[in-house]
């Protein structure tokens, strides 16, 4: 099981919607994220891409020094990047991280957003375009020159002269839930990322897509992108979901559903089916909660729990092909250590080895080191 965690810039703090215990999201507070998550064991971290964030690349490669294993997985956009532009960007990353990069294709969704980045295509021409963009970069990145004359996309003669760390290419990750989303992961993609749905919506996805790849004789592998709130106790954590979305009002709410509702993604409409706009009856599956997803684009829902609760509803999740959990948390900061302090020792082969010097806690009356308590 790989667990993620998440770089929020667009933005963080306490309550979702308000600036109260808002988190000014600078350079150094994104250092103290990548730490943390370097240090507590996190396998990597997603950052997102789109006119609300910083640019995603620019942002990963200034926090390489600052990490000694996180993997990055950082977006690429095809229809306003070019392939080859991007491959040669994939690999300075990849070597000057000396493997650590991972790609996040992203074909977008608000049609308002695209065409302010000079992108006119359809929902479908979009993963056409998305099908040739991979096609260049996967082959110039495997050593190939590459001739393609396509519908979106022509080069002649392309190639990349220093190649990445990771051979063939940086492993590709890609989420959407429309067919072509599924047609173009089953055709490019290594692993497919699914938002937090209930098991048997979920469960349908991964099967439409591992049967449209065995088609094709390939295998792709699955992962799911939720938020968490984890704590000590189950009755806390609802709490704790309550308290983050306790100063929208519901014209924020509107406002925001609205801004939502012209995206013509089929991973938007079905988080928004997920609650309707509305407060009520968010608890969606057991421990499944949509409230995120009122005013927050893309995930819009959390596993909410105690640990072993949480880590069952993993387990759930695992059972039907996720390998590979990307989480995330407000404030993030906090809550990665929540995570790695609560969740961790609950989930298979993330046990924490014995602490060692003054990593057992904090020594009692100069002389005794509190012992260990093993997780349940």
């Amino acid at each position: 099981m790989n667990v993620f965690w998440f770089f929020p810039t667009h933005g963080d703090g306490r309550y979702l919607g308000s600036t109260e215990g808002a988190r000014t999201v600078d350079h150094d507070y994104l250092t103290q994220i990548a730490r943390a998550a370097d240090s507590l064991g996190f396998d990597g971290a997603l950052i997102p891409t789109g006119r609300s964030c910083e640019d995603p690349w620019v942002t990963a490669a200034s926090l390489i020094p600052a990490t000694q294993r996180l993997k990055f997985l950082v977006a690429v956009r095809p229809g306003i990047m070019s392939p080859t532009v991007a491959a040669r960007m994939a690999a300075s990353f990849d070597r000057h991280s000396k493997g650590r990069l991972l790609i996040n294709v992203v074909a977008g969704g608000d049609p308002v957003e695209l065409a302010g980045d000079g992108s006119w295509l359809s929902h479908d021409e979009r993963y056409e375009a998305a099908s040739e963009f991979l096609t260049v970069w996967k082959g110039v990145l495997s050593g190939d020159v590459v001739d393609l004359d396509g519908k979106h996309i022509q080069v002649k003669g392309a190639q990349q002269l220093f190649p990445p760390v990771s051979q063939p290419h940086p492993p590709v990750y890609f989420g959407g839930s429309s067919e072509a989303a599924h047609e173009l992961a089953a055709e490019h993609v290594d692993v497919y990322l699914s938002w937090g749905e209930p098991l048997e919506d979920v469960a349908k996805k991964i099967q439409d897509v591992r049967a449209r790849a065995a088609k094709r004789g390939r295998i792709v592998r699955f992962g799911l992108r939720v938020h968490v709130i984890v704590r000590e106790t189950n009755e806390e954590a609802w709490r704790a979901a309550e308290q983050l979305i306790s100063k929208l009002d519901d014209d924020t709410i509107a406002t925001a559903q609205r801004t939502l509702g012209r995206a013509d993604s089929e991973g938007q409409r079905r988080m928004a089916a997920l609650h309707g706009g509305r407060r009520e009856q968010l608890e969606i599956a057991p421990n499944l909660w949509a409230g995120v997803g009122l005013v927050r684009g893309g995930a819009g829902t959390a596993l909410v729990g105690d640990g072993p609760t949480v880590a069952q509803r993993m387990q759930e999740y695992a059972a039907l092909g996720v390998e590979t959990f990307v989480l995330s948390g407000y404030p993030h900061l906090d809550e990665a250590y929540r995570v790695a302090e609560l969740l961790f020792p609950h989930l298979p082969g993330r046990q924490q080895a014995t602490p060692t010097g003054n990593a057992a806690g904090e020594v009692m009356a100069n002389q005794h080191v509190p012992r260990l308590v093993s997780a349940s």
